[in-house]
């Protein structure tokens, strides 16, 4: 089949999918039992691309329907944070302008991988991503697996060739991100010296707590003789940490009370100034309130103030890889869409 010829069945196909999708409710309705997808976006996309075509990359025809697949899973995150009508209007055609612009990249990338022809994606490999795919989102049950595709109008071919590229585009991905992986020292210091404001910490406290819940025929005299004989043996030398596995009652008990490290905005009125004024290696004295009494324990302590870099040091370096990433992966897609076949409609 000639190009022209795939390209013209393809817009018929495109057209009569987009069709179908049309029946479901504008933003700020219920949605329609019959279709997960939102007749608003139908509806917007048709009236950007009457044809049902959006793109074509290579040989590739990209379609109206392959947007709204691509977009489904984000749908109801987008109708949750839009304002209003207009917001969801505006956000709806970034999300489609970055759908359009990642299935194009997707041809180029597999394009790239094949030029090589030393590489190949072994068989096994595909083998276990459709079983994995049949076991997850099938339950196991290949008949239900059988019935998707004949829905979808694909075959067990096609399936295979797209999860194929599936492996292809994320591999591809992968070795860009290895390739920009080692940060120098100079520059993690530079960065340091120019972001000091990003590593303000306030204070912190890494909290070990026993918690003595108060019972009916309990009061506030026997919970503090209670909590004075946890004291007097935590002044004696014993840990905190296997007094509150004995006593205590709260949910961290198995892990010695270990609350983790908190900052005073984390903290109940009634803790925080007695937390706070703790330090390194104390416990404070027993917090009675009515569900109970608290005794809390300093394991460490933060003050508030710019982190010194080597505190820092392997979270700048995370950033600037990332930065670096993004950076190279953009322009590595660049050279893939100057080099690739790409038209928009």
């Amino acid at each position: 089949m000639t190009f022209r010829c795939r390209l013209f069945s393809l817009l018929l196909a495109a057209a009569s999918c987009a069709s179908a999708l049309a029946q479901v409710p504008a933003f700020g309705s219920a949605p329609a039992p019959a279709s997960p997808a939102s007749s608003a976006v139908v509806e917007n996309l048709n009236l950007r691309f009457a044809n049902g075509i959006v793109a074509v990359a290579e040989e590739k025809i990209i379609t109206v329907a392959d947007v709204m697949q691509y977009i489904g899973p984000l749908m109801k995150q987008v109708r949750e944070t839009a304002k209003d009508e207009k917001d969801f209007q505006q956000q709806l055609e970034n999300l489609q302008d970055s759908a359009i612009q990642d299935l194009v990249d997707r041809v180029l990338i597999v394009k790239e991988f094949r030029k090589d022809e030393k590489r190949n994606i072994p068989a096994h490999y595909v083998d276990n991503a459709i079983s994995d795919e049949i076991a997850e989102r099938f339950e196991g049950d290949r008949s239900k697996y059988l019935a998707y595709l004949k829905a979808k109008g694909q075959t067990q071919r096609d399936y295979r060739k797209e999860k194929e590229e599936d492996i292809i585009f994320s591999y591809m991905q992968g070795q860009q991100r290895k390739s920009q992986s080692v940060v120098s020292p100079v520059r993690i210091e530079t960065y340091y010296t120019e972001n000091k404001d990003r590593f303000y910490r306030e204070d912190e406290v890494h909290l070990r707590l026993i918690q003595l819940t108060r019972s009916e025929d309990q009061t506030d005299a026997t919970l503090t003789e209670k909590a004075n004989e946890i004291l007097r043996r935590v002044a004696a030398g014993e840990k905190f940490e296997e007094l509150a596995k004995e006593f205590s009652n709260d949910m961290k008990r198995s892990k010695g009370g270990d609350w983790g490290w908190m900052k005073r905005s984390d903290f109940k009125k009634e803790f925080s100034d007695p937390a706070f004024e703790l330090k390194k290696g104390e416990a404070s004295k027993q917090i009675l309130l009515p569900e109970g009494a608290f005794l809390l324990y300093a394991e460490d302590r933060k003050f508030a103030g710019i982190q010194p870099i080597d505190e820092v040091r392997d979270q700048i370096e995370r950033i600037l890889v990332q930065q670096m990433g993004r950076t190279s992966q953009e322009r590595w897609l660049e050279r893939l869409r100057r080099n690739g076949y790409v038209k928009h409609y």
